[in-house]
């Protein structure tokens, strides 16, 4: 109304009039004081400074005071005593889709799992795959995994399987530590980092937990942390040597990093060739058996 008085020269009534506003509501001052409000709203706030306004109007009702939380909100606001909430740091990541890997090390893939022995301790389970051959490089189970204890698992696995390409892994607090990122300057280790709430850019390792989750997590009882190490070693053995793997054609991990999954797929390929070939010739004789009966003249 202001700006339109300010901008056309209008009298207030004719300013009124062109935004259809009665001139009675334009001219209304409220008699209504929030000045006991305030000062109690004040009082409460000086005896429980970490409280909102949302609470502060349940302490005035429970004292008696019926007011509406929205005016409570207004002055609330008026007086000054909104609290400061620190704003959450939302960590930045370029997208990272996964990669197509030719050959083993190329790309590692890290993330945890948990889990809870018979004795209600919690149980972390750190996970290393290797993107092209599947194999679970470590399947490391304690219960807690500092950045340091991390680095030490993969050096164990660096000592025999050599050093990768690249680490993937999310934004956990031990995957982006300063020693994590100081180790993977010295290994010289790219490390990847996925979006976060984008567990699909780690679907290597997310598709492995479920797996590990189905198979070995929910059906197996752990007594304690020891038992809850040995049942895990022994189901990731069995993973990388015995169990087949759709991901790649139906063979184990073993056979495709040591180069028999080439034979394999010869072999496939050369049994669905000769089953080709055999349903071309039988297709081939039934072709010629019904021309020959064609042609055959009808029997009186």
């Amino acid at each position: 109304m202001g700006q339109v008085r300010q901008e056309y020269a209008f009298s207030q009534r004719r300013a009124c009039g062109l935004l259809t506003m009665a001139v009675s509501s334009y001219r209304y001052q409220t008699k209504r004081s929030d000045e006991g409000l305030r000062e109690r709203l004040v009082e409460l706030a000086r005896e429980k400074p970490r409280f909102g306004y949302r609470r502060l109007h349940v302490l005035l009702r429970r004292s008696g005071e019926e007011v509406n939380h929205k005016r409570v909100h207004r002055v609330y606001r008026e007086a000054g005593l909104s609290i400061r909430r620190k704003k959450r740091k939302h960590c930045v990541r370029i997208g990272q889709p996964l990669r197509v890997c030719t050959a083993a090390n190329q790309e590692w893939a890290l993330d945890f799992a948990n889990d809870v022995t018979d004795g209600g301790r919690r149980i972390r389970v750190l996970s290393v795959i290797d993107a092209f051959t599947r194999e679970c490089l470590a399947l490391e189970t304690d219960t807690s995994f500092p950045s340091g204890r991390v680095t030490r698992v993969l050096d164990r696995v660096i000592a025999w399987r050599g050093r990768p390409s690249a680490l993937r892994s999310d934004n956990g607090p031990e995957l982006t530590s300063r020693r994590y990122l100081a180790w993977c300057i010295e290994q010289k280790v790219a490390p990847v980092h996925i979006q976060p709430g984008r567990p699909m850019q780690n679907g290597h390792v997310e598709s492995f937990h479920g797996r590990l989750r189905d198979e070995c997590l929910n059906p197996a009882w752990f007594a304690n942390l020891w038992d809850a190490r040995c049942k895990i070693s022994a189901w990731r053995e069995h993973y990388n040597t015995r169990r087949l793997h759709s991901a790649i054609s139906f063979v184990t991990p073993l056979d495709r990093l040591e180069g028999r999954d080439v034979e394999i797929f010869k072999e496939r390929d050369r049994k669905l060739e000769t089953a080709r070939e055999r349903r071309a010739a039988r297709r081939a004789q039934h072709v010629r058996v019904t021309q020959a009966n064609a042609t055959l003249e009808p029997t009186v």
